[in-house]
């Protein structure tokens, strides 16, 4: 009781009662009028006076720990496919999430081929600029770390690996197409330039990251660390979580200490427009898209007021033009596709005996191939080869199924109006000599007989139609 009230006598004012004893008020009467022996306040600091205290010092060490290892919170996602403007989006919209809710990190779980090079570096000047530290973790295990994902690992604050993955490759390729060495030296350098910068703001191994790109190697998460490309590695995100606690990073604002050991781990999703995005990112849909949108006009026009197949085939076209608008784009490819449905188009009003669809359908393959085509040789977009043959292999058995419809309805014989009764038989009705009347098909003809007299009753062959008058002759 006489350490409480000489603390008291330290920490609180004069003058202060509140709710205390008499023991107390005595104890810090004394103290003010200088006749107990403790320290004066003037004399000692508050944290100097309760070290002679041990009772509250233990009480306000126990505090103070309780309050440091009060469990953090970690933001996580997830990206698991291409790299593209979706999911530069989504991790620039998670960035400011672990902002707002002063997250210890944001750790990113990875598992790429590859993607845009214009995505690539946004995401990579986000991260370098990130507030918080920002931890790529290639995983699951299976999962690799391939062409763009390479500078998105280099780039983070901390790099870990899960065991059974693998990192690099990230060689430029030519795409839809061969590059001159011109233009493949060129890209190489550039990207060595890139990663080479990355490597020396993080501090890795700046050799590997440049043969990464130059010779191609992909190497094992023990590789990565051995080598320093990587930080190390981790069978799980709880592991990941225990061996990141007590690293230090540097951010834009200065050196910070992570603490994230028995840290809460909160999951973010792509929202609804990025999953659209997403989806619409993938050349392959867009590709679909487009060809669904020109199937459908194309029964449209064969069928006009079909209604369901013109409305489904807009909606398809207006999808693949959003689409095809976050794609790198070649127009050649887009304008041979486009010549490709002019063609099919006249084909229906034209009789070209299959020229002119044999010619889309040469015109859509070649766009089909040209379509994409990256702004560098980095990036890993392309449109499937087994998509490109399929479409083109429905387009051609649909042309060769009409066109052949169309041939066989112009060689087979007319069943309507004058030419669909030549070679009717019929039922004399009255005897023709040569004039009379005949029974065909339920309706009563005047007739004449091409020979001799032909009796009634008798059956008859329609020869020819002179004005509404039937010659006709006895079936024997």
């Amino acid at each position: 009781m006489v350490e409480l009230a000489r603390l008291e006598s330290v920490c609180a004012p004069k003058g202060y009662r509140g709710f205390e004893s008499h023991s107390l008020r005595y104890e810090r009467s004394r103290c003010w009028s200088g006749t107990a022996s403790v320290i004066h306040p003037q004399s000692e600091d508050p944290v100097t006076a309760m070290s002679r205290f041990p009772t509250l010092r233990i009480l306000f060490l126990t505090l103070l720990a309780a309050l440091s290892t009060q469990a953090q919170t970690v933001v996580s996602i997830k990206i698991d496919g291409s790299i593209n403007p979706a999911a530069a989006s989504f991790v620039q919209s998670s960035l400011e999430k672990a902002v707002e809710r002063d997250a210890e990190c944001l750790i990113i779980q990875l598992n790429t081929p590859g993607g845009l090079l214009k995505s690539t570096r946004v995401i990579v000047s986000e991260i370098l600029e990130a507030k918080i530290p920002v931890v790529v973790y290639v995983s699951p295990a299976g999962a690799q770390c391939a062409s763009a994902g390479v500078f998105i690992a280099l780039a983070a604050h901390v790099a870990a690996m899960a065991p059974g993955t693998n990192i690099g490759a990230a060689h430029p390729v030519a795409l839809q197409g061969e590059q001159d060495s011109i233009m493949m030296a060129k890209a190489t350098n550039d990207a060595a330039a890139f990663i080479r910068s990355i490597a020396e703001k993080r501090k890795r191994n700046l050799a590997w990251a440049e043969e990464a790109v130059r010779q191609s190697i992909s190497i094992t998460e023990t590789e990565a660390v051995k080598k320093q490309v990587v930080d190390f590695e981790a069978r799980s995100l709880d592991s990941l979580l225990a061996k990141l606690d007590g690293r230090s990073v540097e951010i834009p604002s200065g050196t910070v200490t992570l603490q994230t050991k028995g840290a809460t781990v909160e999951r973010l999703e792509m929202g609804f427009s990025e999953k659209v995005l997403d989806i619409l990112s993938d050349p392959n849909i867009a590709y679909i898209l487009l060809m669904l949108g020109v199937y459908g006009l194309l029964f449209e026009l064969y069928n006009p007021g079909s209604i369901l197949p013109g409305v489904v085939g807009v909606i398809s076209l207006i999808l693949a033009f959003y689409s095809l608008h976050t794609l790198p784009i070649n127009f050649a490819g887009l304008a041979l596709i486009l010549f490709a449905v002019i063609l099919f188009i006249a084909e229906i009003k034209v009789t070209s005996h299959g020229l002119l669809a044999v010619g889309g359908v040469i015109s859509l393959l070649l766009g089909s191939m040209m379509l994409i085509r990256s702004e560098s040789a980095l990036e890993f977009v392309e449109i499937s080869w087994t998509v490109i043959l399929t479409s083109v292999a429905v387009t051609l058995i649909f042309f060769m199924f009409v066109i052949g419809f169309g041939v066989r309805a112009l060689r087979s014989k007319p069943s309507t109006g004058r030419e669909g009764l030549v070679g009717e038989v019929g039922e004399s009705l009255t005897p023709l000599n040569p004039e009379g009347h005949v029974r065909v098909h339920g309706e009563i003809w005047r007739a004449t007989a091409v020979a001799g007299t032909i009796p009634k009753g008798v059956k008859i062959r329609i020869v020819s139609i002179e004005n509404l008058t039937l010659r006709v002759e006895q079936v024997q």
